[in-house]
């Protein structure tokens, strides 16, 4: 109920959109002269052992080259830091907030950007922008909500399937697969407890691979229609979830917990939102040797991970440095080598000058990671308020305390 509660008190709380104010994007020099000396309070999902190494090494970055600290404020949900900047401007703090940049997409952006939460627009000033696939990657748009400038993207994700090809010797291209080989082999599978991330993107999936129509996803939850929409997401979990780990009466907390328990040989089958996650794992000896990804028949949901910056952030040159870096081809190129987070890079690879795409050219992706190719279509996300809507329901039906 906290998401139904944050977004009632949201929509209570809305203003008029604030003018941007300095420093100025679009000034770059006199943007960087501000940040040199600032410290910059990233709250950013803290429960990856990589991310949180990801982050460090920006913070190293970003501080040997431009005087900016980063301090990573670890979060376990993104409705927390912006409750934060929610209560702080109920309370007429409009400057020197406590947040800085944060870590966001979908419905948490989506709440900022509509209630005038947010710095910017900033985005497309930054110098880095200019290297950013406008046309190939879903960065002007985020769970079908206009980004327009409002926040910064630096990673893109499409949903795979992580299996052991030592106990399932091919993949499980589609929702009645997965169910039917899930109840040949109970307590092989499971997912992440919803509001998890993770464990709500693999409801989202599992409704856009059983819905007739996937257009609907991309307008509001409306009340007339809800019950018709879900009923085959609720089917399916109703058959699956007996078959889960534990009869699914109990769920791994996060994607690290779930990541663990095939390394223990728990189960043979999980959801990661990273193509290169399984590489990553294995790199590291968090994953047997023998796991490899697929991908569903009708495609899968992919988006990009952004950063934003709160309307009364007390260091907004330093977090627009740090958004540029993000998108810089060093830190794009670190982010998607398999050995550190294996993430997609929001660049337009080819189009980089030679020195920088040579950099992309000498990534090993990995021995569990499909090509671009192999990926096929990338499925759009739903509107962030079927997540909302979804998550909620699912605690009322199988949440465990």
């Amino acid at each position: 109920m906290k998401h139904l509660a944050l977004a009632a008190a949201l929509l209570f709380g809305a203003l008029a959109y604030p003018a941007l104010s300095d420093p100025n994007p679009a000034e770059w020099e006199a943007v960087e002269a501000e940040a040199h000396g600032q410290t910059v309070f990233w709250h950013a999902w803290g429960g990856s052992p990589t991310t949180n190494a990801f982050i460090e090494w920006v913070g190293d970055q970003v501080s040997g080259r431009f005087g900016v600290t980063l301090e990573h404020v670890k979060l376990t949900d993104t409705a927390d830091a912006v409750t934060r900047v929610l209560s702080e401007k109920q309370a007429g703090k409009d400057t020197d907030g406590a947040v800085d940049l944060i870590w966001i997409n979908g419905a948490n952006f989506a709440s900022m950007k509509e209630n005038s939460l947010l710095f910017g627009p900033f985005a497309e000033d930054l110098p880095n922008w200019q290297y950013v696939d406008v046309e190939g990657k879903t960065v002007r748009t985020d769970f079908t909500v206009p980004v327009e400038g409002y926040e910064a993207p630096w990673a893109m994700a499409q949903v795979v399937f992580m299996y052991d090809t030592a106990d399932i010797p091919t993949p499980l291209p589609s929702a009645a697969e997965i169910l039917d080989w899930s109840k040949a082999n109970p307590g092989r599978f499971t997912y992440p407890q919803p509001p998890d991330f993770l464990g709500t993107t693999f409801l989202k999936q599992m409704l856009v691979e059983l819905v007739d129509d996937p257009e609907v996803l991309s307008r509001p939850v409306s009340d007339t229609n809800y019950a018709d929409v879900t009923a085959p997401l609720w089917d399916f979990l109703e058959d699956i979830t007996p078959t889960l780990w534990r009869q699914g009466r109990a769920y791994p907390a996060n994607g690290p917990r779930q990541i663990q328990l095939m390394n223990d040989d728990e189960i043979d089958l999980a959801i990661s939102f990273s193509p290169s996650e399984a590489s990553t794992a294995i790199a590291n000896y968090e994953l047997p040797a023998t796991v490899r990804t697929f991908v569903l028949d009708k495609g899968t949901i992919g988006n990009a991970s952004f950063v934003a910056i709160p309307y009364n952030s007390s260091a907004k040159a330093g977090a627009m440095v740090v958004a540029n870096f993000l998108m810089s081809p060093k830190a794009q190129a670190h982010a998607q080598d398999p050995e550190v987070l294996g993430y997609g890079t929001v660049l337009h690879v080819e189009s980089l000058p030679p020195e920088d795409r040579a950099r992309f050219d000498a990534l090993d992706l990995g021995i569990a990671t499909l090509s671009p190719q192999m990926l096929g279509d990338v499925q759009d996300e739903p509107h962030p308020s079927w997540m909302t809507r979804i998550a909620e329901d699912w605690q009322v039906r199988y949440g465990v305390q």
